[in-house]
């Protein structure tokens, strides 16, 4: 009886699927110290779903996402893809139009999904055109589907050299609470009001 009730109390738990590269799947450390395994430690309240990979390109993320739609049904999508087709140079109007496709499966999933647009810069050796096509496209896609959207959510961290690790595009294990402290925000935001606003109630203070 105790193991069904555990099972009946996960189910409520708001779901949050975390759909992204490098940047949320730790990269480069312990999987404990990430960003988004700080979230569930510290929101317990939540049942929050790690897919992401390292490397992973929008294109690889569309495969892969309608069967996790499928099995965890999530509230809430954190969608933190596209770094890597700008880092290899690719045609960003497919980027764009993979990650239109993930957003309307999100939807078509579980029409009360909501969706966190998560965007990343390029470092400045790509030049500024190619970066301002990058910005605009997450830009575009957040006002065409009317997304909860950070422009650029590891920017607290991304020019701080003791906050990166050797390669300068991945935060280390001390940027990960800065991270989850500017991203949480949008999170709450995105989640059922129901599930805000009983966190808002047991919340430490912590991010």
């Amino acid at each position: 009886m105790a193991n069904s009730q555990d099972a009946s109390v996960l189910s409520e738990k708001p779901v949050l699927l975390v759909f992204g590269d490098s940047l949320s799947a730790a990269y480069g450390m312990d999987q404990d110290l990430g960003w988004v395994a700080l979230m569930q430690s510290k929101r317990p309240q939540l049942n929050v779903i790690n897919a992401s990979i390292s490397g992973e390109t929008t294109s690889g993320g569309k495969q892969r996402l309608p069967a996790l739609l499928k099995t965890h049904q999530p509230n809430v999508l954190i969608l933190e893809l596209g770094a890597n087709d700008a880092l290899r140079g690719q045609n960003l109007q497919v980027s764009q139009q993979n990650l239109q496709v993930m957003i309307d499966l999100c939807q078509t999933a579980k029409p009360q999904c909501r969706v966190v647009l998560l965007g990343i810069r390029l470092p400045t050796n790509y030049g500024p055109a190619y970066d301002r096509q990058l910005q605009l496209m997450y830009q575009s896609l957040a006002q065409r589907n009317q997304l909860v959207f950070d422009p650029f959510f590891i920017e607290t961290v991304a020019l701080d050299p003791d906050l990166m690790q050797f390669d300068g595009l991945h935060p280390n294990a001390d940027a990960q609470p800065l991270i989850l402290q500017r991203v949480w925000p949008l999170i709450e935001k995105a989640l059922p009001s129901s599930a805000a606003s009983q966190m808002n109630k047991t919340a430490d203070s912590g991010a």
